[in-house]
């Protein structure tokens, strides 16, 4: 059926992704409902609305264009401020609980994949592990770039992103219920619990506890805080975000020629040294990593990163039929309530072998599934102060690992 706008103008249809990924984030950023909702989800509802009303087409060089160019771009962007020395001297011992978490999440999702795979199709559940395996070691941004480096289907792509949001939903509830019920408390050490109970029958150290709890929000507040963006910082992010990605492509076609053969070792390293996405998030963690100064105060490179990421949302919703993501968005939502369900498991069980508290677990695994974003956020809500900047961190370092257990459990099964 013909649309409204046709599949060969480029420039309207570009356009439209991004004045729906501005509008997504307005509104995130403008409502309570919309923050719930998030801005991915809102991205993908106007596109898919769109489309399904044959205002715009499914099909159009325009998306290719988001998939090709702008979904590589965008890795760089968000891990310029990667620097691997930082991640390891200032998460403490977050960062070994995060880990832990991180292999529970691949252990999920194998055994999804196992349970799952004749039913969804093997077809659909690889794409389905690398995705939700990235996303849940790493955040929105792996989800996307396994979605591209598996080739999966894009209606499987869109019931996916509904699935994750929906299961990340429920799950943070469980994650605040956790510390408050007796059983945990019992079995687990909480100290930033205790000391706030402590305080507050004792008003004489609350000055104290204040004054601590100021440092490290400011910690925080420096990571995240709105810096202006020079003309220099655009130059600069976009020619070193672009020289990685050439680069990291060229690199990915010459391993692709050079590796060539059937045994089950070669195609592994294969499948590994090819994906661009791969060699893109290992090129920017180390060059963040040996130039901290450089490519880390490169202001705007989160929020530019961000926004392509939500336009890539938007291509996303195009294709997506209604009936297709309602038939497999239920299966899908299974899948990955396994997955998080696993990392629980570990995160709790690693976390009372290896003597973590129980504030340490659940904001490590709040950072494994949601990202760092919503790790601070949920440290800040808790109270749990100390907790804020390594969640940032260890959240970041999901973002670098998440694309190597996507890519090598893929290649691998």
């Amino acid at each position: 059926m013909p649309t409204l706008i046709s599949a060969d103008n480029t420039w309207m249809l570009f356009a439209i992704l991004v004045v729906i990924a501005a509008v997504s984030i307005r509104l995130e950023q403008s409502f309570a409902w919309a923050a719930k909702v998030s801005a991915c989800v809102l991205c993908l509802v106007f596109a898919m609305a769109l489309a399904n009303l044959h205002v715009i087409p499914t099909d159009a060089p325009a998306y290719d264009f988001v998939w090709s160019y702008l979904v590589p771009l965008a890795i760089p962007f968000l891990l310029f401020q990667a620097d691997f020395r930082k991640i390891w001297r200032e998460s403490g011992r977050m960062f070994g609980i995060f880990i832990l978490g991180s292999l529970g999440t691949a252990a999920g999702g194998v055994l999804a994949y196992m349970l799952l795979k004749n039913i969804i199709g093997i077809d659909s559940a690889k794409p389905a592990l690398a995705m939700f395996v990235g996303t849940y070691v790493g955040g929105s941004v792996n989800l996307v770039a396994m979605a591209d480096a598996t080739g999966a289907d894009k209606s499987l792509v869109s019931a996916a992103i509904v699935a994750d949001n929906l299961l990340m939903v429920l799950y943070f509830f469980v994650l605040v219920a956790l510390p408050s019920l007796g059983w945990i408390r019992r079995q687990y050490k909480h100290p930033i619990i205790d000391r706030r109970e402590e305080i507050e029958s004792s008003p004489s150290e609350m000055e104290k506890v204040k004054e601590h709890h100021r440092t490290h929000k400011s910690r925080a507040a420096e990571y995240w805080k709105a810096r202006p963006v020079s003309l220099m910082d655009l130059a600069m992010g976009f020619a070193a975000a672009c020289m990685i990605v050439a680069v990291s492509k060229m690199l990915a076609g010459f391993f692709e020629t050079v590796l060539a053969g059937d045994g089950l070792g070669i195609s592994l390293l294969r499948g590994l040294l090819s994906s661009q996405y791969l060699l893109i998030t290992t090129i920017t963690t180390a060059l963040a990593t040996a130039f901290p100064r450089f490519l880390g105060n490169i202001a705007g490179s989160q929020e530019i990163g961000t926004f392509l990421i939500h336009i890539f949302f938007a291509v996303i919703g195009a294709p997506a039929s209604v009936e297709l993501i309602i038939r497999r968005a239920p299966l899908l939502l299974v899948f990955a309530a396994i997955i998080v369900f696993v990392n629980l498991v570990f995160s709790l069980g690693l976390g009372k072998l290896f003597g973590y508290s129980i504030e340490e677990i659940t904001v490590s695994s709040n950072a494994n599934i949601g990202g760092p974003t919503t790790a601070a956020a949920f440290a800040i809500a808790k109270g749990w102060h100390s907790l804020i900047f390594p969640a940032i961190l260890v959240g970041t370092l999901g973002y670098i690992i998440g694309n190597y257990y996507g890519i090598f459990l893929f290649t691998s099964l």
